[in-house]
């Protein structure tokens, strides 16, 4: 009997019980997708992590080929020192200038700026102002200081003459040469035209080498002996090229601007060669001792006289396919038939 009265307290208490499940039923449901989505973060952190993980190995790569560049560049100054010392033991008259030389010195740069200072200074312009000068460009530069070492090497690998890394540096004129010039090219471009053009001065006095600043020389260069080189403002040497004595880069004196030859990598110029005029020298080309050159010379041809024409077999210029290093320096060899 109790049962079937309508009580509103009864009611209120049901209704209360149909809201706490139908509550729970939605929590559950939230609960359910909170549940999920931890899922979906966790794929995203994944994905960022492996986006995070490519760059750092990214990195890594760079900065190991970097490290690995930088021991290559150190193992040269490691080299030219213990090249020194051996020296001091061979020649003990020679210690002093070994040391004064390489072994006082903490730094490649330090000691090219004070061999060149060294050479190049007079009563009027001392040697420290030389050195300081030299030192901060070198120091700046990482680019000139990457073609100075090339130099070297290129030096040691072209010449049979050249034995050691120390030989090269201390003696070798077409060498000091163009360091001289590559500090006088890097005042050239910032503005600096009336030091660059002392250094060029002191240079062509010192050196019997007369480069104008403005001129543009790539990395490998070789001066092999290096007596009477002569290079107008405009002309652009590529990497790894060989030049001998008393060769002129020059312009015709018929035109104005750009006026000087452009030179291709792995180019071969003999002695006594006149390449004249903006005309290319195409890259791996060789240009016979003695020869007069006004027109271009196509890739891996050989040229040659006065004027200069490319030699021929069959009628047709001769091309190599490869230039071997062993050839840098031959400046004699022709293709016949």
């Amino acid at each position: 009997m109790a049962s079937c009265v309508d009580n509103p307290r009864t009611r209120t208490k049901a209704k209360s019980n149909d809201d706490s499940d139908r509550s729970h039923g939605e929590n559950s449901a939230s609960n359910e997708m909170e549940l999920d989505l931890p899922g979906i973060h966790n794929l995203a952190s994944c994905i960022d992590l492996n986006k995070n993980q490519e760059k750092q190995n990214e990195t890594c790569r760079i900065l190991i080929a970097e490290s690995e560049e930088e021991r290559k560049e150190d193992e040269i100054w490691m080299e030219l020192k213990e090249e020194a010392s051996i020296g001091v033991q061979e020649e003990p008259v020679l210690s002093d200038y070994y040391s004064s030389s390489i072994l006082s010195h903490n730094s490649l740069e330090s000691a090219l700026a004070n061999q060149l200072s060294v050479k190049l200074s007079s009563s009027s312009v001392p040697k420290n102002t030389l050195f300081d000068l030299f030192l901060g460009v070198l120091e700046e530069d990482e680019e000139v200081m990457a073609a100075v070492k090339d130099d070297l090497r290129a030096v040691k690998e072209a010449d049979p003459e050249c034995t050691s890394y120390v030989h090269c540096f201390l003696n070798l004129k077409g060498f000091l040469a163009c360091q001289a010039h590559r500090v006088a090219h890097k005042l050239w471009l910032q503005g600096r035209k009336a030091l660059a053009g002392l250094i060029q001065s002191r240079v062509s006095e010192v050196f019997a080498v007369d480069i104008h600043p403005g001129a543009q020389i790539g990395r490998g260069t070789v001066l092999d002996h290096a007596t009477g080189v002569v290079m107008g403002g405009t002309v652009v040497l590529g990497n790894n090229v060989t030049i001998s004595h008393n060769v002129t880069l020059g312009g015709t004196g018929k035109d104005y601007g750009d006026r000087h030859p452009k030179i291709g990598d792995g180019v071969l110029i003999g002695p006594w060669t006149k390449v004249l005029g903006n005309v290319r020298i195409a890259e791996d080309a060789k240009i016979e001792a003695g020869s007069v050159v006004l027109n271009e010379v196509p890739p891996r041809a050989t040229a040659g006289g006065n004027p200069a024409r490319l030699i021929c077999g069959n009628g047709n210029p001769v091309r190599l396919d490869h230039m071997h290093s062993s050839t840098r320096i031959d400046q004699t060899s022709r293709i016949v038939e």
